[in-house]
């Protein structure tokens, strides 16, 4: 690798801004605010709209209901008529 076009790859905090979950990781993103961590040491705190601690997907409240509202549609228009 070619010295000096790479960015820098550290450790971070990344926070959730709507639960205030946070965890560790590595990045190459900066910022200029930083957090003490559990283990004493202070890091980089990048600050996130959404995580796995937030997102539907993960947290089961993924709502199905535009796929059901096409079914209904497609039988009104389409469907056998009794």
């Amino acid at each position: 690798m070619k010295k000096g076009i790479h960015p820098e790859y550290r450790k971070v905090v990344f926070m959730d801004i709507t639960s205030g979950y946070k965890f560790l990781s590595g990045s190459t993103k900066a910022s200029k605010e930083t957090v003490e961590w559990e283990d004493g040491n202070t890091y980089p705190l990048i600050k996130v709209e959404i995580s796995s601690d937030t997102h539907p997907f993960y947290t089961g409240k993924q709502r199905f209901a535009a796929a059901a509202g096409r079914i209904e549609k497609f039988n009104k228009k389409f469907g056998l008529k009794k």
